[in-house]
């Protein structure tokens, strides 16, 4: 069957149904990792929520999501066969990141609601095919940027905006993991193991000889699928900048930084500064890969997100304003004051994935639009695709927002986008 037409008739079928406040929401789940089977455990806390079909190029994979889904669940290699299921509502995709966006897109054509892990998008070109899809179609798309659904980020954006910090001119996100020696370490090109469509797996991206590390969680180190640690854990954070700053896009942006120490396969800097130029106030983000430190000093009492040692803040955000500054992570903020004209304050909440989860099926319910609609997902990412475009030209870049271009600059231009290998060049 034609793609086309494929399309044709699973939107036509698919694109009226509307889930019942009472009816059972029936889920599909794209790409049957970790990551999937976690955040989808939540999805089905949800009452009425049910995964009825599985989907993954790996079988071992698929057999595991099988038996997580319950057992009874259909299994499919092609998530193509899923989304032709009449009786799926939405689905979940949770493939490596240069899957998200075909996935995302063909499930929006074929009526289904669609949950994106983040970063929502490989590069910034398919951000705006997703909005548009998500547009065309009238379909729910919730970004997996699940910082939208905690009641302390909220917190922080009152604060902020109410003026409680003052003026705010600077804010800093970093992202430390230590990685050094060893990195991801290096192994020869090999065949793919049973069961593995390494074709299918490479999608839009250039074909490789397989290796496995550009397979399983070290991909994120290879250009052909991530952006490295600036989307990877930075999305989040730059998602949350937006939230509390009121903003959504920035004006110029610039970087540096190299693959220093790291003798390893992977491609990415193992240190990155990128500075973005906002109106009335500077961001700057840092990720290294050689120190897990991250910002140190830490409040006794107080828990902060993945910090392993005594004293490390590996991640986070800060926001200087000239009555105290504020410092937040996915668990809980604190105030510290600048002369004594704000309070002390501070604060631990859980993990927010699970709100954020159950909300996409409520959404699905309900219609509503998501905490994190397909338009809030874009502008965060494109945030870390900006960041990466600048380290690969070496130049402070203007953006045009409106455009979404680099006005007069066709080299950082090229790196927009870029054209998905055939035959999976699916949108």
């Amino acid at each position: 069957m034609q793609r086309r037409a494929w399309l044709a008739g699973a939107t036509a079928v698919s694109a009226s149904k509307v889930v019942g406040a009472n009816d059972r929401v029936r889920l599909g789940l794209i790409g049957c990792g970790g990551r999937g089977r976690y955040v989808g455990g939540f999805m089905k806390e949800a009452p009425g929520a049910e995964f009825v079909a599985v989907a993954d190029v790996y079988e071992p994979f698929t057999e595991r999501g099988r038996e997580w889904a319950g057992g009874a669940a259909e299994r499919y290699k092609d998530f193509r066969r899923l989304l032709e299921r009449k009786d799926v509502d939405a689905v979940l995709v949770a493939t490596p990141d240069h899957w998200h966006i075909p996935a995302a897109v063909l499930a929006c054509q074929a009526g289904k609601d669609v949950y994106v892990e983040k970063p929502l998008t490989h590069n910034i070109r398919e951000g705006r095919k997703i909005i548009e899809a998500a547009r065309r179609s009238g379909r729910i798309v919730q970004a997996g940027t699940q910082h939208r659904s905690s009641p302390h980020f909220a917190e922080c954006a009152r604060i902020v905006q109410s003026g409680e910090l003052g003026e705010v001119r600077f804010v800093r996100v970093w992202n430390y993991m230590s990685r050094f020696p060893e990195g991801i370490g290096h192994v020869p090109n090999s065949e793919p193991p049973a069961g593995l469509d390494w074709d299918f797996y490479c999608g839009p991206a250039p074909m490789r000889p397989f290796n496995a590390k550009r397979f399983g969680p070290t991909f994120r180190q290879f250009w052909d699928y991530s952006g490295g640690m600036i989307t990877d854990f930075g999305t989040h954070r730059f998602d949350t900048v937006h939230q509390i700053m009121g903003v959504d896009t920035p004006l110029t942006v610039s970087a540096s930084g190299g693959r220093f120490s790291m003798k390893d396969s992977g491609e990415m800097p193992d240190v990155l500064q990128a500075t973005y130029e906002y109106p009335g106030f500077i961001m700057s983000y840092e990720t290294s890969d050689l120190n897990a430190h991250g910002l140190g000093g830490r409040t006794p009492g107080m828990k902060y997100y993945n910090a392993r040692g005594a004293e490390d803040r590996p991640h986070g955000e800060a926001y200087y304003g000239t009555n105290g500054a504020l410092f937040a992570d996915r668990i809980g903020f604190e105030i510290y004051p600048e002369r004594d004209r704000v309070k002390r304050r501070r604060t631990n909440v859980d993990d927010a994935t699970s709100l954020h989860a159950r909300a996409f099926v409520e959404c699905v319910r309900s219609r509503n639009k998501p905490p994190a609609d397909a338009v809030t997902g874009h502008r965060a990412t494109l945030i870390g695709h900006l960041g990466n475009i600048a380290f690969k030209t070496g130049r402070k870049l203007k953006w045009d927002a409106a455009r979404e271009e680099f006005p007069g600059d066709t080299e950082a231009s090229k790196l927009l986008g870029r054209e998905a290998r055939k035959p999976w060049n699916l949108i």
